[in-house]
């Protein structure tokens, strides 16, 4: 008998991927939680039925939501991930010179099982550097001012523990818990099916922030494939940000071209934001 996993990407799409096994299945605190193995795309993580990454195609979301900001600083000492328990933020974090970085998970059951069956991403958690925070981050970055060089919301979709990272209430916070060359940075999910959220998340953004930009990467087990990203920034204009022109280390996807062409977004999306 064969075993497939099915994904509601929107209720009137379903994408299907065919299980090897299911590998670990819980009702954590906070959400359902599975890592299965699958034919195509290897280990996946789970929560709530939507996939969170697969070992295929990780490497795109996380190198584009942690460089982009890094390098787009340019300096950065101080680094806040809030979400991103699997520690694939993290570790990209961590392949640049910062001097700390903190991760602010609110369920630890995502780093346990991403420390069981992740283990080439959470190696990042033994890093010198990282500390660990097992809290809601909505209520930890309130309690921070003038402090984190970079701010990375690595979330979930917006529902369950995630809908209040995606209020203006928080990017408040946000601003003002980021030095005063501040760069931050949010997954903003697909310009296909929410398309509505892209375009209120931006607008607080705008509002709250010297400079918003709007940037995007193709993640193949993300609704719609194309993602976009919402860059807040205090002192860089993102567009002409100094990028160097070459990375130190390692990379699969990011590169400095493709940091540079990924704030040239497609004419539909300057349409949603426009509107």
């Amino acid at each position: 008998m064969e075993l497939w996993f099915s994904e509601m990407q929107s209720k009137n799409v379903k994408m299907s991927y065919k299980i090897k096994n299911v590998l670990h299945s819980e009702k954590t605190k906070f959400q359902n939680l599975a890592v299965l193995d699958s034919e195509e795309f290897g280990r996946m993580l789970i929560l709530d039925d939507v996939v969170q990454l697969t070992m295929k195609d990780e490497f795109i979301y996380h190198e584009m939501i942690a460089h982009v900001p890094l390098f787009t600083h340019g300096s950065p000492e101080r680094v806040l991930v809030i979400g991103g328990g699997d520690g694939g933020t993290l570790h990209e974090i961590l392949k640049h010179p910062v001097k700390e970085a903190h991760l602010v998970e609110i369920d630890e059951k995502v780093i346990e099982a991403s420390k069981k069956f992740f283990p080439e991403l959470s190696v990042a958690f033994d890093d010198p550097r990282a500390k660990i925070f097992c809290e809601d981050g909505i209520a930890y970055v309130k309690r921070f001012k003038n402090h984190y060089d970079v701010i990375i919301v690595d979330s979930t979709d917006p529902v369950g523990p995630a809908v209040g990272l995606f209020r203006k209430e928080f990017y408040k916070d946000i601003f003002d818990a980021l030095t005063e060359k501040g760069v931050f940075v949010a997954q903003t999910e697909s310009p296909f099916y929410y398309e509505g959220l892209l375009k209120e998340v931006y607008n607080c953004i705008a509002e709250i922030f010297p400079y918003a930009a709007v940037y995007t990467a193709v993640v193949p087990t993300y609704p719609g494939a194309l993602w976009t990203f919402i860059m807040g920034s205090k002192q860089v204009d993102p567009n002409k940000a100094n990028v160097p022109e070459s990375c130190d280390f390692k990379t699969r996807y990011y590169t400095p071209d493709i940091h540079k062409a990924c704030f040239k977004i497609p004419a539909f999306i300057k349409e949603i934001l426009s509107k």
